[in-house]
């Protein structure tokens, strides 16, 4: 069996449906409930009412089920606005962290496969992001922050225990179950706008969205399919994973696509002119798994399209 954290949650769902598809057997960590949620009913999904940050309760998840392997995807970060003292906050991040490993030593898990994100690399880099490329320490946005501070942990666990810690890379994720508006790209509410037939509201965006903006892009069911593949792979000759599309996408070609599926359906945005061409290189994860995007832009609008238009809000 296979335990998920944060596997009800939008990249955790496609995760655990994918992993199901695989044959697989999986328990959700939830905090709230301990019923399988809607959208996940008919798997074989079991659940364990637990919080990664403690684990006396993580641990009783093991003694109620055989767990054999581990997809960490549970976001424990020490937010700037929740009035916490930020020293104690990001000592329980870590220790979240910290707590995953120590759950799988005690139940002789080998493979922990832990969210890390597009967010670490330096993106005014042009061209092809790789796995090996060197990694600015400067702070920035408390999300990649930490997982750069986690990565590193699981470099150094995978080295000096019998764990084998594997972070994957996720790149900009859209589709069923995902944010609104998300506040980094704006893939999201343009394709609800097409769902609507309405005018895009970009105004929950972190940065103006320009036509040229452009980002490695997939689609949330090959982001749930690609890290199955690297929890359920016979052997993985790395620590770090690129889980992406391989190729740049545009917020240009996102309406393009979407206006195959609405005809009419367009939004002008303005031309910033000088952004650079980057996504991230999927060599390691083709080679060691197998993966191949199976959504490119246009089949992904319309299959998000048709989603929202069945009565989904996001």
């Amino acid at each position: 069996m296979i335990l998920i954290t944060g596997g009800a949650g939008f990249i955790g769902s496609h995760t655990t449906r994918a992993l199901a598809e695989a044959g697989q057997e999986c328990v959700l960590l939830q905090r709230r409930s301990p019923e399988v949620p809607p959208h996940l009913a008919g798997l074989p999904v079991h659940t364990a009412q637990g919080d990664v940050a403690d684990l006396s309760t993580l641990l009783a998840a093991g003694e109620k089920y055989p767990i054999t392997g581990i997809v960490h995807l549970a976001v424990a970060l020490p937010w700037g606005d929740t009035g916490d003292d930020p020293v104690d906050a990001s000592g329980r991040s870590v220790e979240a962290f910290l707590n995953i490993a120590r759950a799988a030593r005690t139940w002789g898990v080998r493979r922990i496969v832990t969210a890390s994100t597009i967010g670490v690399y330096d993106l005014g880099h042009e061209g092809a992001l790789r796995e090996d490329m060197p990694l600015s320490l400067a702070p920035s946005h408390p999300i990649p922050t930490f997982k750069k501070i986690t990565e590193l942990l699981a470099g150094h666990l995978s080295g000096v225990t019998d764990l084998e810690l594997v972070s994957a890379r996720i790149s900009g994720t859209w589709g069923p179950g995902g944010h609104q508006p998300d506040p980094f790209f704006a893939a999201p509410s343009l394709a609800l706008a097409a769902a609507r037939r309405s005018t895009p509201d970009l105004s929950g965006m972190l940065h103006p969205a320009h036509a040229d903006d452009a980002l490695d892009l997939l689609y949330v069911k090959d982001t749930g399919r690609a890290l199955a593949l690297l929890q359920l792979a016979d052997e993985l000759n790395h620590t770090t994973y690129n889980v992406a599309s391989g190729r740049s996408t545009s917020n240009a070609d996102v309406i393009t696509a979407l206006g195959t599926v609405e005809p009419g359906f367009g939004h002008d945005l303005p031309v910033a002119g000088n952004g650079p061409a980057n996504w991230l290189d999927i060599t390691r994860l083709r080679q060691d798994t197998g993966f191949e995007p199976r959504f490119d832009t246009a089949s992904a609008a319309a299959d998000y399209v048709a989603w929202l238009r069945a009565g989904n809000e996001r």
